[in-house]
């Protein structure tokens, strides 16, 4: 369908990519619509993960339509879009889609976010694009900690921890470890993190191994139910009946393979994969002033969290704001200090926060609380993609 309307392309639909969406759609001028591209059917709740890959019930709800996220704008007949499709490749001014739509598989657009941010194993995000597949996938993997009487977490971080506690409360009976690499879990967090977690694992018995690597089978672990070995790399060796991967992050670059930098350095950091630049949210290239890089993807040296990428969203769209009505960028993204809100079990969290050394501090932050609820308050996660809950059939949307 032909349009004289003039794109302003969202890519990624989660956390900060959707955020990114609705902040342009509030700024934009009528001459330009936003769309948002997202390969996934349904909104997934990353948060939700861990606690519904062990805790049966609640795993529809951690994917929620995306029907409710934009409202009308005064004077526009045109609602933004949201395309169910998967960027394959960004060009200077146009993206090739896995799949056709309004009769191509190309969108021209005059500016350009890329809010891909990055994958992490499952259970920590969802291969799947659909939410049946997903609900599925939650299921088996629930009955497959449900059945498994010992059972290792690769990795200390968010997903990992989050795991391990929620699995130890729910299924106090089962031994469960947690195998980290580095000496102190959630290293770039204050040291009183990892003692505050290892604190609740003593607590829960949940047994750590850290300083050491689990040295991954080319074909996986099994998943039949029956003891097997694990190999670390300090040469110990472990026997479990299920390993859960919870290990690291990695960048979704790739769409922006076929784009060629205007020098010799690389438009994507090569040390971690982040997308580099400019303090304004625009790849660091000058090449590409249309283009911009926000959230996990960014190279912005910030926590990787969606609190700091929904202020980013803000300064995207103050600035596509601003080239479109032939102004110079100003706004930049601020730093802030590492911050999380991580449940420790069913009902204890803790909101953390590094000390802010630019304003002298030197302790972190620490409110610790018993206030969680089994299915983490999913509600309020669906009202915030505008979809009310008035009854329980709701969630299977």
């Amino acid at each position: 369908m032909a349009t004289s309307l003039k794109n302003i392309i969202v890519v990624g639909g989660s956390y900060v990519g959707r955020a990114t969406a609705q902040e342009l759609a509030r700024v934009i001028p009528t001459t330009h619509r936003v769309l948002l591209i997202e390969p996934h059917s349904h909104f997934n709740h990353l948060f939700a993960f861990p606690r519904f890959a062990v805790v049966p019930g609640h795993e529809h709800k951690a994917f929620i339509p995306y029907t409710g996220i934009f409202s009308p704008v005064p004077g526009c007949s045109d609602l933004p879009t949201i395309i169910q499709a998967r960027v394959t490749s960004v060009k200077q001014n146009y993206v090739k889609l896995d799949r056709e739509w309004q009769g191509s598989s190309q969108i021209p657009f005059a500016y350009l976010a890329v809010a891909t941010g990055a994958s992490l194993s499952e259970p920590g995000s969802m291969k799947y694009d659909d939410k049946l597949s997903s609900i599925q996938y939650l299921k088996s993997h629930q009955e497959n900690v449900k059945k498994s009487k010992s059972i290792l977490i690769v990795g200390g971080g968010a997903v990992g921890i989050q795991i391990a506690t929620d699995m130890k409360e729910y299924y106090p009976e089962k031994d469960v470890v947690v195998v980290h690499s580095r000496e102190h879990l959630m290293p770039l967090f204050h040291s009183k993190m990892h003692d505050l977690v290892k604190k609740r694992f003593d607590e829960l018995g949940i047994k750590l191994v850290t300083g050491s690597r689990v040295v991954v089978p080319t074909n996986g672990f099994p998943t039949d139910g029956s003891k097997f070995e694990v190999h670390l790399t300090n040469g110990s060796k472990l026997t479990t009946e299920l390993v859960i991967l919870a290990t690291g992050q990695t960048p979704n670059n790739s769409l922006i393979k076929d784009l060629t930098p205007s020098g010799t350095e690389s438009l994507i950091n090569p040390e971690n994969g982040f997308i580099r630049i400019r303090p304004t949210m625009q790849f660091l290239d000058k090449k590409y002033p249309n283009l911009f890089a926000v959230g996990d993807i960014a190279d912005t040296g910030l926590h990787k969290a969606a609190r700091p990428g929904s202020a980013q969203a803000a300064v995207v769209a103050k600035n596509i704001q601003a080239l479109v009505e032939g102004r110079e960028p100003q706004e930049h993204f601020s730093w802030s200090p590492r911050a999380i809100h991580l449940s420790l079990g069913l009902k204890q969290n803790v909101k953390f926060r590094n000390p802010n050394v630019a304003e002298g501090q030197t302790e972190p932050s620490i409110n610790m609380s018993e206030d969680g609820h089994e299915d983490l308050g999913v509600e309020r996660a669906w009202a915030r993609m505008g979809v009310s809950v008035d009854s329980p059939w709701r969630y299977h949307l």
